[in-house]
């Protein structure tokens, strides 16, 4: 679900833009991407559920979604490798647990630390983000 910009309007915290490569201090992880919020989403997505950063096999860094990698950086991007799927590859934004790509397409669409409801709709290309 394509968002605005701003204030979080469920947390009411302001949102800051990561443009560029800058990393996101704010997060456990190396985290980059626009107009982040506390809980991950991005200008792109910033639906109740979109509370998740995803790990890129390009660069080793966090993003909220693949459109906010695109924008950050000037390199194509690469989806994890499979022979890393027992290494941290997910962020819960709402609880910062890191996840394993195995526990993530493993759980179901919910943080299995907190039990955050993640956004089903990912499915549809997670091929982006794991290689297959």
């Amino acid at each position: 679900m394509p968002g605005g910009r701003g204030t979080d309007t469920r947390t009411g915290a302001d949102r800051r833009t990561t443009g560029s490569s800058a990393i996101d201090d704010r997060f456990p992880v190396p985290l980059r991407g626009i107009d982040v919020d506390p809980d991950t989403r991005c200008v792109h997505w910033d639906g109740a559920v979109d509370v998740i950063a995803l790990r890129f096999g390009c660069c080793g860094a966090y993003y909220p979604c693949f459109e906010c990698h695109d924008a950050v950086v000037d390199h194509g991007a690469e989806p994890w490798p499979r022979e890393r799927f027992d290494d941290p590859a997910v962020l819960c934004g709402v609880c910062s647990a890191t996840l394993t790509a195995a526990a993530y397409l493993d759980c179901g669409d919910a943080c299995p630390r907190c039990g955050t409801a993640f956004n089903p709709g990912c499915r549809r290309h997670r091929d982006r983000y794991f290689e297959e």
